[in-house]
This record gives C-alpha cells, structure tokens and sequence, in this order.
C-alpha cells in the first residue's frame, strides 16, 4: 500500500537497502488489525508484534489465535511474518515459558511495569519476587525480555521515569540474571544509550523510534497542545535526542529499528484525557532515512533497519531489497482506522523520502 502524497523533485537521490523488519509494533485487533497491518506489510518483511491487547495475550494458546487473524487480515500474497510475543504477568509459569520456545512463533516475551502505558494494568508488579523463576526459564530457553523501561510510581517526574527504571529495575536485573537478553524498547534519554552501551554486546540492546529521532518535547506543544505527538515514553529534551540519535547513526551493533507505531481513533487522541502513542507505520522507514541522512550517517542505515535486530535475535537476515528515493512529498493528513480514523506522524507535512 502506497500513501497518496503531493511529490515534487527534491533530490535523485536513491538508496536501496536490506528489506527491514519492525522489531516493536502495535496491530491492535479487529476492523483496526485489518487498517493499519498493510502498511507494515508492505515495507516491513517480519515485525514484533505487542501483546498489550485487551485482554492481553498472556498464553501461547493466544498468541497462536492472534497471529491467525493477523495472516488473515493481510493483503493476498503478502510475505509478511508476525512474530508474537507473550505478555509477562506476575501469573506467568515457567511451564508457558517452555510452550513459548516449544511453538516456534513467540520470540520474546513483553515487560510492562502495571499501569505504565496503555493496556498495562495487568502488567508485573512483583518483577524481583514472582517473576524471577519465569526469567530464570527464559534464560535457559533462550527467549528475549523485551522491556517497556519506565516506572510507574507517580511520584517520579515523567520525564525521568526512564532513568529511574534504569537504576531500580534494569541495573539490578541485569547482575542478578547476566545471562538474560534483554532489549530495551523505544529508548528515549542519554541515560539509557550509556546503560545499554554498558552491557555485554549481544545481550542487552534497544529499539529506537522515528518519533524519538526526530522530534522532543516542544513538539508536544508548539502551536498549542498537540495530542497527536503524545507517546509513552513521553519525548525529551533536546539534549537527550541528540544522544540518541548520535548512538543510533553511529554504527553501533546494539541499536535497531522499533517504530512503536501505535494507532489510535482520532477521538481519543483529540481528547480531554488522549491516550499514548503515535501512529507512524506508512512513513516510518522514510523518517528513518530522513534522520541518518540530517546525521550524515546514510552508510549505517541499513545496519540499524535490516541487520542489527535479526542479528540480535539469531535469525537470518532478509534478502529482499526495498528502495527509497529523496523526494519531497507530503504526508497525508489521515487514514482510514476502523470506521474511523488515524492521525500519522507528520500528518500533512512535507518530508524528504519516499518509498518507491
């Protein structure tokens, strides 16, 4: 599927890269499964697909039945694979653990500290004490814990709630479990790119997302409120994107491509109470672009959207190619969601890359 934009010459330029895959995506389920997963579909070859439904997928049995309506809700001929993920609960037994491995489908299993984004109430709460025999299994299965790496306690500032989690959480997760892979989601602060470029490369990385890369915190209210760039973990500073972008365009092995794209019906972004996320699945992998090409750093590009992440997972890389092209060309202003509608990152401005 190919957006409808206004596109002018800006630049010949073409880059034609490693098919990539989405290693953090949000499908939701239903009418909205069947809107948004063509966009992923069409560019991305494999995603890691979240759990964060309602009610959560906290069973393999789940996982099963959902990935089942994602391949049915996609365009004919399709080679997009999901691969699912299980929701970590303070319930979870080790004996799911072992199905997980056993399916062959789930790949990782999803840390939600309860009540830190959406969908998370029926997130851990006990992380140190009912889940450690879950993680001990997950080491010795060889499954990722892929981490939302914020804590939930309001009494910590929201835009340090990414640090905390790091010093309270993570830090003491990684030396009493060193042998447990982790990625750490959609990281945001100077404090997490230290923390992961602290740990064992191969064991501990992150997802990064093009919102995290392009925009921070004044974009939440330039021109006034503005519900649509509003995401959890919330945008930071300038001095933290700057950090992470630096980390992500460098070449480093540990970072990868998450888009976190998480679409929600225009009325409840545009709301007295909006939810969290920001929904970029169509423009994602020319945002991306966009960002490596500001840095100067289009040569990592590919590394960071096709090889790092399968690397990390100990799958095989794509060998499929996609082909993007430096022209100008404008965002539409929504998309169809359900029977309502999806505001996009960006919506109705120009940017400067574009998938052929």
């Amino acid at each position: 599927m190919h957006p409808s934009g206004i596109m002018s010459k800006f630049e010949s330029l073409q880059l034609t890269i490693t098919q990539p895959d989405d290693w953090h995506l949000h499908l939701r389920d239903g009418d909205f499964l069947s809107s948004v997963v063509p966009y992923s579909a069409s560019v991305f070859k494999r995603a890691i697909v979240m759990p964060n439904l309602n009610p959560p997928v906290t069973k393999v049995s789940a996982a099963l039945a959902y990935r089942d309506r994602i391949l049915r809700a996609l365009p004919l001929e399709s080679k997009f694979v999901p691969l699912m993920t299980l929701y970590l609960t303070d319930t979870t037994s080790t004996d799911e653990i072992k199905l997980a491995k056993e399916s062959g489908v789930v790949f990782a299993v999803k840390l939600y500290p309860a009540g830190a984004t959406t969908n998370s109430e029926a997130g851990v709460t006990d992380l140190f004490g009912k889940c450690m025999p879950v993680l001990e299994e997950m080491v010795r299965q060889g499954l990722p814990l892929l981490v939302h790496g914020e804590v939930n306690n309001p009494q910590v500032d929201v835009f340090d709630r990414e640090k905390s989690f790091i010093d309270t959480v993570l830090q003491p997760l990684v030396h009493k479990l060193p042998l447990l892979k982790i990625v750490m989601e959609h990281i945001t602060t100077l404090d997490a790119v230290l923390f992961v470029e602290s740990c064992p490369e191969g064991l501990v990385a992150a997802t990064i997302t093009p919102h995290h890369l392009l925009l921070n915190r004044n974009s939440l209210f330039q021109g006034g409120v503005q519900p649509h760039n509003y995401c959890l973990p919330i945008l930071k500073r300038e001095t933290h994107r700057k950090a992470v972008l630096a980390a992500v365009t460098s070449g480093s092995k540990r970072f990868f491509l998450g888009t976190d794209s998480a679409p929600h019906e225009r009325h409840t972004k545009e709301a007295s109470c909006g939810c969290a996320g920001i929904f970029n699945a169509p423009i994602a992998l020319p945002l991306y672009a966009e960002a490596f090409d500001q840095a100067g750093a289009l040569n990592n590009l590919e590394a960071f959207t096709s090889f790092n992440g399968p690397d990390f997972y100990g799958l095989p890389r794509n060998t499929s190619k996609i082909t993007l092209t430096k022209k100008l060309w404008n965002v539409p202003t929504h998309y169809e969601f359900g029977c309502g509608t999806v505001i996009p990152m960006f919506a109705g401005k120009t940017i400067e890359w574009i998938l052929n």
